[in-house]
């Protein structure tokens, strides 16, 4: 009777920590919401809140939903169409939500700083889901920390240009959540005022994209970049239409006629299209395979457009929203990528054929002699293979990540007044997932790849946060006290013992984040130097 009761007991508290502790209901734009209390007790959570409609395949988003009663904010799994795999599809075309994470102290008479997270992803999967970006350590320095889900792939990024298919739909899902938050954020203890976006990857892409565009003006206030830029080769497409008429090609349907195209996706399930799959040129790197993402629309009347120049000219001509910024990478981008090439794949890589599609060369000579210099630098006199994939990684990273975030740094710098603070992550630790399942030769290198900063700003449900706390605190007092006050580091500490300076164009330097924090040359390596060589002969026009 007394072990029963003991398991009585235990089941009982076990099953108290699983109950669900609701919020009071409180009024936003579409009615009454009500959250739910996490189960540490540290904040609220509001769960998959739509912000907008969908109307229709491709087309931009429609007015937030209006509703009677109270609407539940509990749902953790909402994502946009995606595939897992090779055949396995999953999300739901209703997808356009997000999730707020409050203080439990802030109310809209005090409000905190606002913090807006867009996911990474390639533009072609991910979500904002706290599964994978646990608000705790970021709510816990006191900001509002807000996560979104955007539509992705073909259904996100088609770009015919033409009324049914104007293109970017997802950026367009994304500018609707930011207005979300300037009419609702304050009901959650969020400053309107005071909004700070960011991302990783596609989504410091997409911060970039929304620096650019006159749809996303007054909507933010502060941004932060992460590996991830507009200027980058695999975040924009060039030639839509033609990018369109390539999966439609793989579906047995030839043309290049948008209306055609149009048609013929309309009559296609999303599980068809987002299995199809355009196949990877011979001889490039794996993340040349990215292919449906921000484009240049064409002007329809009726349609308000995201994007109407190409980025380089936004940004060169200094027309865009000018804001606080940080800019930053990770010190070995090219691990996370490299790895990922196979038996199959490795073999047939060659410089020539994978030097970024943004790059136009006047004759087939100058191309080769670029080719060569650049696998003199980043090889030596070694031939690709597994036993050098760390010297070929420089190939899956410098160019894509590395160069265009001091591209887009020099082009601010020339016409900016707001700082500009820009990082390079080399910490290695035991929270550098993503290079550490990489696997052999990249887990036993230093340095930090593609993705590792995520896990020292956020609290994936998987990792234990038994380790790595002083980086953690170091890393999300830097952005945090960014997002507040618009300076990483207003004293030092002994937690932060190193001012991080804005960029100065007369001695561009980046801050280090290390184990000890220092200062290094913007443009640091002779490969990097070659490309911005490289960039500012050939770099191709619209």
């Amino acid at each position: 009777m007394g072990s029963r009761l003991h398991w009585t007991v235990l089941v009982s508290l076990w099953a108290a920590r699983l109950a669900r502790d609701p919020t009071p209901p409180m009024r936003i734009s579409s009615g009454l919401v009500r959250g739910e209390l996490a189960r540490d007790g540290s904040h609220a959570r509001y769960l998959a809140l739509p912000y907008a409609t969908f109307i229709g395949r491709f087309q931009p988003p429609g007015p937030e939903p209006r509703w009677d009663g109270v609407f539940e904010a509990i749902n953790e799994n909402v994502k946009c169409h995606q595939r897992i795999g090779s055949s396995i599809v999953i999300g739901e075309e209703h997808c356009l939500t997000l999730n707020v994470f409050t203080p439990l102290d802030a109310t809209p008479e005090a409000p905190v700083p606002v913090m807006v997270f867009i996911h990474g992803g390639g533009f072609y999967d991910g979500s904002g889901t706290p599964f994978l970006y646990g608000p705790e350590y970021l709510v816990n320095k006191g900001i509002v920390l807000v996560t979104i889900n955007y539509r992705l792939n073909i259904q996100g990024f088609v770009c015919l240009g033409i009324k049914e298919a104007p293109g970017n739909a997802g950026m367009k899902d994304q500018v609707a959540a930011l207005r979300w938050v300037q009419r609702n954020i304050r009901a959650f203890g969020g400053d309107p005022d005071n909004v700070t976006i960011f991302g990783e990857s596609a989504g410091a892409a997409s911060v970039s994209y929304h620096i650019l565009s006159p749809m996303s003006k007054g909507l933010f206030h502060k941004a932060i970049l992460q590996s991830g830029s507009s200027l980058a080769a695999w975040a924009y497409q060039f030639n839509p239409v033609y990018m369109a008429s390539l999966l439609a090609k793989v579906m047995l349907y030839k043309s290049q006629d948008p209306y055609e195209l149009y048609n013929f996706f309309m009559n296609k399930s999303d599980a068809e299209l987002i299995v199809s799959r355009v196949p990877r040129k011979e001889g490039n790197v794996i993340i040349s395979e990215l292919l449906y993402v921000p484009c240049t629309e064409r002007v329809i009347e009726g349609i308000e457009p995201f994007l109407t120049e190409i980025p380089y000219d936004i940004l060169a001509k200094g027309n865009y929203n000018k804001v606080p910024m940080i800019i930053g990478t990770n010190s070995e981008e090219g691990f996370f990528f490299a790895r990922l090439e196979n038996d199959t794949t490795l073999p047939k890589i060659e410089f020539e054929k994978s030097i970024p599609k943004d790059l136009a060369f006047p004759t087939e000579r100058e191309k080769k002699e670029a080719a060569e210099r650049l696998k003199k630098l980043i090889m030596g006199d070694e031939e690709i293979s597994k036993e050098t994939l760390l010297k070929l990684s420089k190939l899956h990273g410098e160019p894509y990540f590395a160069y265009p975030a001091l591209a887009e740094t020099e082009l601010v710098l020339q016409n900016n007044d707001k700082p500009v603070y820009n990082y390079v992550l080399s910490y290695s630790g035991r929270r550098n997932l993503p290079k550490i399942i990489s696997g052999k030769p990249f887990k036993d290198a230093p340095g930090a790849t593609h993705a590792d900063d995520l896990f020292y700003l956020f609290n994936p449900l998987p990792v234990p946060t038994l380790f790595e706390t002083k980086m953690i605190n170091r890393m999300t007092t830097l952005w945090t006290n960014f997002a507040k006050i618009g300076d990483p580091t207003p004293v030092v500490t002994e937690l932060l013992p190193q001012k991080w300076l804005p960029t100065n164009s007369s001695l561009p330097q980046a801050f280090v984040i290390d184990e000890e924090f220092s200062a290094a040359p913007l443009w640091g390596s002779e490969t990097l130097r070659y490309w911005h060589e490289l960039y500012t002969k050939y770099r191709r026009k619209h």
